[in-house]
């Protein structure tokens, strides 16, 4: 019995230790690193980590997207700490500011090139639409821009009834004549010019007046505290997000599909938002490239496209901020400083990331 034991206790062993030499070379695997996204809207423009995560342009990150329809909801997330990264429109920036909270814009994403606009229903003059209703989303880019649009013409947003709509939310009262002008972006200003005789574009972000303020963009958003305390992965995620630009811009007709099934949009309303060269669509987006973005932080020498000034973050957020206080959503002008951060853009740049794209 005693020597059946050792017997059995020194196979045992030798089991123990082929198997140990034999695991020896075998690497566990690695857990990959999750990121949690949000985009606020289903919108192409927000959608290049999409790109990114199925390309494996990032892959030893795992990119947890989330699409919360709900651009307000997804700045609480982010400012929660719910989620790390948060692509949406800029002119939050300054919301941000005032309510201190854990929340900077990292960079620039692409140029409102016409894409965003204010539609009227029916052929009225200034006085005629006094008391009307006016359909833009609140605290949102749509709003700013039928006030620039208000200005332009003389009337004041008290001057009207507003009407707190998105742009797909508003296609039906539009339909029905019970608004007088609306903010939209495509598609459904298509579906409105189409449906309605007397319609018609009365501002869009692509007329000098609105394109050279430089403040009608989309950007990307990240929680402090995953940029203090994961800096390496708030950098890679600025770096996947261009590297799906330029995926995009290699592969586009793929892409624009890709955009299309993720989103459940059709192929052709994608392209009537990003195009099909790679780069820009007149009325759509101007797709920045990484060199752009980083002139507009001032991280690299050179002009930024379409009027805008090197450096100029600070005076796109105060622009912002003041158009704002005229909306009578703020009451004080901030300091733009405090809602931006250029420091992982301008790392990437000192580390040699360079990006240049032209359309094809």
């Amino acid at each position: 019995m005693s020597w059946t034991f050792s017997k059995r206790h020194s196979l045992l062993a030798t089991v123990l230790a082929a198997s140990s030499w034999l695991m020896a070379g075998v690497a566990p695997a690695q857990a990959k690193e999750t990121v949690d996204i949000g985009l606020n809207v289903s919108w192409p423009g927000f959608s290049f980590l999409e790109v990114a995560r199925q390309k494996g342009l990032a892959e030893e990150y795992d990119l947890n997207l989330t699409i919360f329809e709900d651009p307000l909801g997804g700045h609480a997330a982010l400012a929660a700490g719910q989620i790390d990264v948060y692509l949406s429109t800029a002119e939050y920036t300054p919301f941000t500011i005032a309510r201190d909270t854990d929340v900077a814009l990292v960079s620039m994403l692409n140029i409102s090139y016409g894409v965003d606009k204010v539609v009227m229903t029916k052929d009225l003059g200034s006085e005629e639409l006094k008391g009307r209703k006016v359909a833009a989303p609140q605290a949102y880019i749509g709003e700013i821009l039928a006030g620039m649009w208000l200005d332009s013409i003389g009337l004041s947003p008290d001057d009207v009834n507003w009407v707190n709509l998105n742009a797909d939310e508003a296609v039906g009262p539009a339909m029905s004549g019970d608004l007088a002008a609306a903010y939209m972006y495509e598609p459904w200003v298509t579906r409105v010019l189409d449906n309605i005789d007397e319609a018609k574009v009365v501002a869009d972000t692509r007329q000098p007046r609105y394109l050279n303020t430089g403040i009608f963009m989309d950007a990307m958003y990240m929680n402090t505290e995953f940029i203090k305390n994961r800096r390496t992965a708030a950098k890679d995620m600025i770096k996947a997000r261009f590297e799906g630009v330029q995926y995009w811009h290699e592969n586009t007709d793929e892409v624009n599909q890709l955009f299309a099934d993720y989103l459940q949009w059709s192929k052709a309303d994608v392209e009537s938002v990003v195009g099909t060269n790679g780069k820009y669509l007149e009325d759509g987006l101007y797709m920045l490239d990484f060199n752009e973005v980083a002139r507009i932080c001032g991280a690299l020498d050179g002009d930024p496209p379409h009027g805008i000034e090197n450096g100029s973050m600070a005076d796109s957020v105060k622009l912002t901020n003041e158009w704002w206080v005229k909306l009578g959503l703020m009451d004080e002008v901030y300091d733009p400083e405090a809602g931006y951060d250029c420091s992982l853009t301008r790392e990437l740049a000192d580390e040699g990331f360079r990006q240049s794209i032209s359309a094809n």
